[in-house]
């Protein structure tokens, strides 16, 4: 049984293995700009809890002001 060759997160074209390719995961350096443009850009974002004090509780959410 032969396993699927990875895929270029970018692209989706096959991807050489690490050791014959430096822009690894990447088919090339231009699908890794791209990717590092969608990140900077916001397209992708990672979601979080809201934040906790010392002692692990969720502070309390302060209504916005009319300034």
């Amino acid at each position: 049984m032969n396993p699927k060759a990875p895929e270029c997160p970018s692209c989706k074209r096959a991807v050489l293995p690490r050791a014959e390719n430096p822009c690894f995961p990447f088919c090339s350096g231009r699908c890794k700009a791209i990717d590092l443009g969608r990140w900077l850009g916001g397209e992708y974002r990672i979601a979080s809890a809201p934040d906790e004090d010392e002692d692990g509780n969720t502070p309390p959410e302060v209504p916005p002001t009319d300034a």
